[in-house]
């Protein structure tokens, strides 16, 4: 789904492990550490593909300044999150704050975050750093609204969905639109670009979420049954809270901040005894389906097969 855009990735990839280069070997070290464990790029593959959907032929040179940035703020965002949720592992791997603690962690996510904004200092136009500026407050609005309602099982669907949008689908929805106005599309397929990365990041978040509850620690490269244990109250839990024969056994396990293996264990017994999984997975195809209605017509052919291989990809992940 991304062989339109291999080459730039690669590019991509090889600018990331310079840019994030430092004299300091701690900062440098967490850093490498962290490009290395990978991820799908899914975020700045979006924003080529959409730039690569118009009629602008922009040299690679001109796009890759920006979907730097954009994968580095996906870098920075995840090391905050590890540290706020203390995991030790991710992707299978040793967070950096299980390596090297959270402070240096937390520092060196600060440091990552400044490094995306030196990659496009210099030609980004100011929509576009307004677009992610806004994105990143979106995100930390949503970590905020996250731990405040941590812990609290009277959460409902809406709630879920708005928090949702500001962790995860806000900014895929910019990755696309910050490609679409790359690309020289014009307003209105550019706001269509945006609502089919919306669209298909509440799908993927929706998906993490099910994972969370099905997919083996192997699978994950985490903890199963994780978000329950943190308290973050998913999908699948709130349908659960409105459907179980148990849901006050489940509101008992999901408010004791001190759950046990055996709590856990249990609230996933409860919520598999529900349509919670079968429910969460109906939403998940809604919103790829509109991700795939959304995309204008005008987009260069091959592009518009591409976006809708990414749809079907985060609908059939397992990880």
């Amino acid at each position: 789904m991304f062989d339109i855009v291999q080459e730039d990735l690669m590019a991509v990839e090889k600018e990331l492990y310079s840019i994030i280069q430092s004299p300091v070997d701690l900062v440098n070290d967490i850093s490498v550490h962290l490009v290395q464990a990978g991820g799908k790029r899914l975020r700045p593959a979006l924003y080529l593909l959409c730039a690569r959907g118009g009629n602008n032929s922009n040299p690679s040179s001109e796009l890759l300044p920006m979907a730097v940035a954009i994968e580095l703020i996906h870098m920075a965002t995840l090391v905050h999150d590890d540290v706020i949720d203390n995991a030790d592992t991710r992707r299978g791997r040793p967070t950096a704050n299980a390596r090297w603690g959270n402070h240096s962690s937390v520092l060196t996510g600060d440091y990552l975050w400044a490094k995306a904004f030196s990659a496009i200092a210099i030609g980004a136009k100011q929509n576009m750093l307004k677009i992610l500026t806004d994105v990143i407050s979106n995100m930390c609005e949503g970590e905020i609204i996250q731990l405040q309602e941590a812990f609290n099982a009277e959460q409902d669907e809406a709630a879920y969905r708005l928090r949702v949008a500001q962790k995860t689908a806000d900014f895929i929805a910019a990755s696309c639109e910050l490609g679409a106005l790359a690309g020289g599309l014009d307003n209105r397929d550019v706001m269509q670009v945006r609502e089919y990365g919306y669209a298909i990041g509440m799908a993927f978040q929706i998906t993490d979420d099910i994972l969370d509850i099905t997919a083996s620690a192997e699978q994950l490269g985490k903890p199963v049954g994780n978000d329950l244990r943190q308290g973050i109250v998913t999908l699948p839990a709130i349908y659960a809270l409105k459907t179980s024969s148990h849901r006050d056994e489940l509101r008992r396990i999901i408010v004791n901040q001190n759950m046990s293996d055996d709590d856990v264990r249990r609230g996933l017994e409860i919520l598999y005894e529900t349509d919670a999984v079968e429910y969460s997975y109906t939403q998940v195809s809604k919103y790829l389906q509109h991700a795939r209605n959304s995309l204008p017509i005008t987009l260069n052919g091959s592009v518009r097969e591409a976006l809708l291989s990414i749809a079907d990809f985060v609908g059939l992940r397992k990880y």
